[in-house]
Parts: C-alpha cells; structure tokens; sequence
C-alpha cells in the first residue's frame, strides 16, 4: 500500500489505493473487471455482468430503509492513459505511482486516473461500510466512458432498478451537476502519395511542448494552446515563404485531451537556410509573447534533422496544412440559458499518420444543444472535405437536459447545506457525463452528478485535492441517508 491509504476517509482512500495498482486504460479494462468481480465475490455482494462488460453491484437496504427508493452509485472503470514523453510508463502493465505533494494527490509522471477512480473507490467503500444507511443500492460501473461512452451505449437491459442515479463524476467539490453537453467526432482521412524526398533540400523537425493541455470540455475555455494548431499554424506561414516539403506530422493522442504536444519533419531548399533560420527565429518570438501570459511553459524548437525516406505529394500536403490552419477550434458558443457555461466547442485532438499512405485527423465536437453541436460537425467536416479529405463521424451521444426541479436535487442540496452551512453551486456542465445515455434507456431516472476537486484531468497534471474527499463521502452518505 501507498502513502495514500493513510489519508481520511481510510475506507475510500484504501479502496482509490487499490484501484491506481490495476491497469485500465479505456476498451482494455479486463483486469479491472477482474478486480470488480472478485471484490464482490470476496465480500458477498450480488452482481451481474453484462455482455458490453459492464458490471454492477446490488447490496439490500439497511434495516429501516427498506420501503425507501433505489439509489444507483455510478461510475466509470477506465482512465484517460497520458505520461510525460520523457517517463517510461506502460499502462497496460504499469501500477500507477500515486505520491502526496502538499495538499494534492497526484502522479508520478502520468494521469492520476482519480477521473473516474475516486468515483468508484467511494462506491466501492459505501458497499464495504457498516455504518452506511440507505435504501436498496446499485453500484454501477461502466467500460470505454472516455472513448466512446460503449459501457453507457451497450448497458444490457435490467441492469438498473433504482430511481435515483449519483454519478460520481464530477470534479469540483461544493457544485452539484445536473446538466451535460453532448458530442460527436469526426474523422477526416487525407489520401498521399510518397515521394522520394529531394536531395538538395535541408531537412528539420519542429515541436512544439511544455502546454499545459487539458479536457477538451472543462478546460476548453481556459484559453490553453492546441500544439496541433501551432504546428500547421508554422507550416502555412513557412509554406508562403518557403517551397516546404512535408514528410511526417505527429500531435495529439486522444480526442478528449487538449494536445500538448506535436511535431513535424519538413525541407526546405539548402540554399536558403539562412533565411529559414531568420523565419523560425521570429515566428518562435512572436508565439513565446503572444502565449506568455496563458502557457508560460510554451517551447517551440527547431533541430536540422536528416534527410527522410520520402515526403508527401505537395496536393495532399496543401489541403492538409489549410484544413489544419483554417478549421475551428476551441469555444464555438457561450450558453445564454446557464450564464458561464461554454454551449458549443471543438478540439482538434489529434494528427496521425497510418500506414503506408494516410493521415487521420480526430476531432471532438461538443454542445448542449442538438442542432448546435450538428452545425459545428458539419463546419468542420466542411473544412476537410473542401481540402479533399473523406470525412466520417461517430454516432455521438446525447446531452443530458437539466431539470431544476428534481427532488433528488432538492434532497442532495439539502444535505449539502446541512453539513457544511452553506448551498452548493448548481450548474451544467460542458464535459460529456454517461446520464443522457442512462436518460434514454430509463427516462424516469433523476440524476445529480458530484465528487471531490480534481484539476489538470486528463493530463500528467492530473491532481486530486485531499481536503475534498472527506466532505464528497459525507456528502454521499448524507444523501442516501435522506432519499
């Protein structure tokens, strides 16, 4: 056990331990459901699960609770797998390094893997505690909720039976969410040719790091840098100046992070390095002072580099670098219903190159209203495919609507105010939850979302904030206790 396990509440931190040693990167959480199965097995709780790997526990009412309504706990199962480029982590093998660093939680070198983690070690830890009161109880925890919601999409039918659904979610202590933003991505696929890389041409490799990335829904509006977007953004300006030949663009990895990071190898004619050199100086000054006071940790450097195999054919590169430089990016919309809050975003999550002759380009579109969230899909798809790309979309999923008047709301405030002394912030919020897939296959369902402060999700920033936890588990068991 970690240094962690020390920290209060014992039983949730113990639980949150054990849960960072397993791997569980999303569409490979088979050891987690190992863990699961055998955490109820161990404990003799009943559970059940279904073909899309989902699993969820039931445990009866506590004496006295008997005739009170369901409730169902929830959370995710597997984490966003992100390290710094100079840590040697594998994710499918690794335990993940928790360490305490002053009030935080945090990791060494990776995402934390608190989103969704610290969700299911309270569930697990609410099924564990005697002295929990509550009526009868599910713990549901899904698969794939951070790359395609297919836990959520695939829930076997009967899996839920309660009426009342805490998502455990959430990632600012003192706010109770009721609303999310739906999404969609696309995938726009450029088609090259490869050619022999020019002999009388001098060859460098751009990158671009040290951004501080994020959620591509909660920190969308925080202003942080798209390093996808500073690398095209270099080669149009250079490709106006210079007769550029690009042979290789890399940035990103998942598409609901920030990219913090890309790079590209590219020629220019040897006879003008001189003058190339003079460009990348004042393009790299210009972009340290335009970005100094939002991502003081920028860097962008250039290395002359060998010669490549090949490069790719100059119509595909034009329509690659245009559609990169000129499609949208970041907040599309403020919300005039819930004043703050971001309606309508994209983020271009990532550019890779796949076998032997294509570049797939991800982006992720989000909003809470439907028709907003089809328009910027179709911007950006319009953007591709006017630069010759095939474009393609992913089924998406539903927002989820708030509903002000909830009494599950009424009761979980009420709690809130009990035992702290003062009301929570109420809001939505733009990062897609599971709910509007639960909404749809139970409409009855009332659902509140809450957990303790996490920052830098997502990211090797990651960080749960200590003080938080213990108020999020009396919050929860304040709340089941009062429904």
């Amino acid at each position: 056990m970690s240094a962690i396990t020390s920290l209060e509440p014992r039983i949730v931190w113990e639980q949150f331990d054990a849960i960072t040693r397993v791997p569980r990167p999303s569409k490979k959480e088979g050891r987690i459901i190992e863990f699961l199965v055998a955490f109820a097995e161990k404990h003799g709780i009943e559970y059940r699960k279904d073909a899309t790997g989902n699993v969820v526990m039931r445990k009866p009412a506590t004496p006295g609770y008997e005739d009170r309504p369901g409730v169902i706990l929830q959370s995710h199962m597997d984490m966003v797998c992100e390290k710094r480029s100079d840590v040697e982590f594998d994710f499918e093998r690794d335990a993940i390094r928790t360490r305490i660093d002053g009030g935080w939680v945090k990791a060494e070198g990776t995402t934390l893997g608190a989103d969704c983690g610290i969700g299911m070690a309270a569930a697990l830890a609410v099924l564990l505690d005697p002295a929990a009161q509550h009526g009868p109880l599910e713990a549901l925890f899904t698969v794939d909720e951070e790359t395609g919601l297919t836990g959520a999409f695939g829930l076997g039918e009967g899996m839920l039976t309660g009426k009342y659904l805490l998502n455990l979610d959430s990632e600012d202590e003192g706010e109770l969410f009721i609303g999310c933003a739906g999404g969609i991505d696309t995938l726009a696929t450029f088609r090259y040719t490869a050619g022999a890389a020019p002999a009388d041409y001098a060859y460098f490799r751009v990158g671009v790091s040290g951004l501080q990335g994020g959620h591509s829904g909660d920190d969308i509006d925080k202003g942080r840098v798209n390093s996808n977007k500073v690398v095209a953004r270099f080669l149009w300006a250079a490709m106006q100046e210079f007769d550029l030949r690009l042979s290789r663009f890399d940035g990103g990895n998942l598409r609901n992070a920030i990219p913090r990071e890309a790079w590209a190898v590219f020629g220019v004619p040897a006879g003008r390095k001189t003058g190339f050199a003079a460009f990348c100086e004042r393009f790299a000054a210009d972009l340290g002072a335009e970005f100094r006071l939002r991502e003081p940790s920028f860097r962008i450097d250039f290395s002359e580099t060998e010669r490549p195999a090949s490069v790719i054919d100059a119509a595909t590169q034009r329509g690659l670098v245009y559609a990169l430089a000129g499609v949208p990016n970041g907040v599309v919309e403020m919300s005039f219903a819930v004043p703050g809050l971001v309606e309508t975003s994209t983020n271009l999550a990532s550019v890779k190159f796949e076998g032997e002759d294509r570049i797939v380009v991800t982006s992720s579109q989000r909003s809470s209203v439907e028709s907003a969230k089809l328009c910027v899909m179709r911007s950006v798809e319009a953007v591709f495919a006017l630069a010759g790309a095939e474009v393609t979309h992913s089924d998406g999923y539903p927002g989820w609507e708030p509903d002000p008047a909830s009494h599950l709301l009424e009761v979980t405030a009420g709690a809130y105010e009990r035992l702290f002394g003062t009301k929570p912030r109420v809001r939505a919020i733009h990062a897609g939850l599971e709910c509007g897939l639960f909404l749809e296959k139970y409409p009855r369902l009332e659902m509140v979302s809450f957990g303790p402060t996490l920052r830098g999700v997502h990211s090797p920033d990651e960080r749960l904030e200590i003080a938080t936890v213990p108020r999020f588990w009396e919050l929860l068991l304040e709340t089941l206790r009062s429904l």
